[in-house]
């Protein structure tokens, strides 16, 4: 097996987003029905309207092959300290075992720690059962229950 350069983990930019959406069309995400462009584009832009929500990828090799979005919000509970949500995990089906989520999160969680949050918390679907014992294995713990609203059923 050819041994793989480093991870490194940086801010997308825009010029990443068809490779992001590359990664988002997977068959066990959204079933390979992801954005145009043009609208990614018009919604990346506006991650500008939140003080700290960020799109980071992984690249190795000269290649994306993961990303996650993480947002540190400020709170008034808990005494004022920020909390974290990592979300749209994915890393490329060809180098998933390989280190790159667990990479991934490790980067998320220092950023969290760096901006003092008391907690991170991310969701995953109910299916997928490999990428919770991936986050129990770094230490993520199920916790309470988690709740969700179809907005777009009829009726809602």
């Amino acid at each position: 097996m050819k041994s793989q350069s480093a991870i490194s983990m940086r801010e997308a930019g825009v010029p990443d987003l068809p490779q992001v959406l590359a990664l988002y069309a997977q068959p066990e995400l959204d079933d390979g029905d992801v954005l145009p462009i043009a609208e990614a584009e018009r919604l990346f832009a506006k991650f500008a309207d939140y003080p700290d929500y960020k799109l980071y990828i992984a690249e190795q090799d000269g290649v994306v092959v993961g990303t996650f979005a993480l947002l540190i919000m400020d709170n008034l509970g808990h005494r004022g300290a920020p909390s974290a949500i990592i979300e749209d995990v994915v890393v490329a089906p060809d180098r998933q075992g390989s280190g790159i989520g667990q990479a991934m999160m490790r980067f998320a969680l220092d950023r969290c720690r760096a901006k003092g949050c008391y907690k991170a918390m991310l969701s995953s679907n109910a299916r997928r059962e490999r990428a919770h014992a991936f986050y129990e294995a770094l230490g993520f713990e199920r916790h309470g229950y988690s709740f969700r609203a179809d907005l777009t059923a009829v009726g809602a």
